[in-house]
């Protein structure tokens, strides 16, 4: 059952939300205000946040700039403001969609079921290990909630490791795999270069790596905690 966050202080149309929704067999959990959500979001996950933008303890938009430094969950805007500059602040904040009150109760359903999609699409490119979160979909990688920009040559480099983690991956695969255009010869010297220009991206000390470890003889894992 997907599970969905609301944080709207009108507890008569939060109340409404939430029976709209859980007819739909949807989990909702509700929240008034944003000291409220700060709290909860830190303990417990969700498939998308429903939020509102005025609040009597601030706005929305600032929960929302905060999740996006290092959360890619989908997020629903609800305001009163119909102003085009609101919607466009809301969008550029890194919110997936905007819902202007009044709404129906079959407008907030479709677009819950849009965003629940796109979510479990994006999951399948996403992938939450320690420190690091790497979305491929979205080319957003972040060690401690910091970006980090990666070629798409380390992009696909990290996939292969990351999909194959705890396994050792041969040099002559990771070469087949990486190096995709067609180019009939490339010097595993290449792959070498790569490795140690994404080590020096993630690793807290690329000389003493703790995740893209090197196996003698063979080629690359990604360690797995233990």
């Amino acid at each position: 059952m997907p599970r969905i966050f609301l944080l709207e202080d009108d507890e008569t149309l939060s109340q409404g939300i939430a029976l709209a929704l859980e007819g739909q067999q949807i989990s909702v959990t509700r929240r008034g205000t944003l000291a409220q959500a700060r709290e909860l979001l830190l303990r417990e996950e969700f498939d998308l946040l429903i939020l509102d933008i005025n609040l009597p303890d601030g706005s929305g938009l600032s929960l929302l700039r905060r999740l996006r430094q290092g959360s890619a969950v989908p997020v629903i805007l609800l305001t009163a403001n119909d102003l085009e500059l609101d919607e466009v602040t809301g969008l550029e904040a890194g919110a997936d969609d905007y819902i202007t009150k009044p709404f129906s109760v079959a407008v907030l359903r479709a677009r819950v079921a849009a965003q629940l999609r796109r979510g479990a699409t994006r999951r399948k490119d996403a992938l939450a290990l320690g420190p690091f979160s790497f979305d491929f979909a979205s080319m957003d990688f972040r060690r401690d909630g910091t970006a980090v920009e990666l070629s798409k040559t380390e992009q696909r480099l990290l996939r292969v490791l990351v999909e194959n983690r705890g396994h050792a991956v041969a040099r002559t695969t990771l070469v087949d795999r990486v190096w995709t255009d067609g180019a009939e010869y490339v010097d595993e010297n290449a792959l070498s270069v790569t490795v140690k220009r994404l080590r020096g991206k993630l690793e807290a000390d690329p000389a003493r790596p703790e995740y893209l470890k090197t196996v003698y003889g063979i080629g690359y894992t990604w360690a797995v905690a233990p």
